[in-house]
């Protein structure tokens, strides 16, 4: 025989459970451990370590502003990368919203890539 009520137990929705708010610098290791998934499609290595974002601000109300740059201008996902970043961005606990500002000064160069990227890639 069925027991209707374990299965209504099981289906039964779970009610969210309250995050403590992230203090500003909890927020910007989450933003940048968010950043870090996101590949440039060009070069296989996360648009953070490649030194492609400036600046992360993030403002009183928890919106947050993040001041980045491509490889080269002519960079094919220049007008669809900055509403993906902004984007995933948002999604990060304690983020109201994201605004990301593309940039082509300061230009990106390679000695603006972590350690880390330098390794992945194959050039230290």
């Amino acid at each position: 025989m069925f027991n209707f009520a374990k299965w209504a137990d099981i289906i039964k929705p779970t009610p969210p459970t309250l995050q403590q708010p992230l203090d500003n610098e909890e927020m910007r290791e989450a933003i940048i451990a968010n950043l870090r998934t996101i590949l440039d499609p060009e070069i296989p290595v996360n648009i953070y370590d490649l030194g492609l974002v400036y600046e992360i601000d993030i403002k009183r109300d928890q919106k947050v502003e993040i001041t980045m740059t491509l490889t080269s201008p002519g960079c094919p996902v220049a007008g669809t990368m900055p509403r993906m970043v902004a984007h995933n961005v948002a999604k990060v606990p304690g983020v109201k919203g994201a605004r990301v500002h593309l940039v082509w000064d300061p230009p990106w160069s390679r000695d603006k890539m972590s350690l880390g990227a330098m390794v992945e890639l194959g050039m230290i």
